[in-house]
């Protein structure tokens, strides 16, 4: 997947249902590492505070 669009859809899903990351990878069972890592390509990291990823 597209670094840009698995960020529009994670972005969604934690603003939308879950209220961090780590539910997230949780429920979906995605891995986290994988998501930091693809979304760190593209200078993207996650800010719990906000819960969502932001551009470093």
């Amino acid at each position: 997947m597209d670094a840009n669009i698995l960020l529009s859809v994670i972005n969604t899903k934690l603003r939308d249902f879950y209220s961090s990351l780590d539910d997230l990878c949780e429920d979906l069972d995605y891995d986290k590492d994988n998501i930091i890592k693809e979304l760190s390509s593209i200078n993207y990291y996650y800010d719990e505070e906000l819960n969502q990823f932001i551009l470093k």
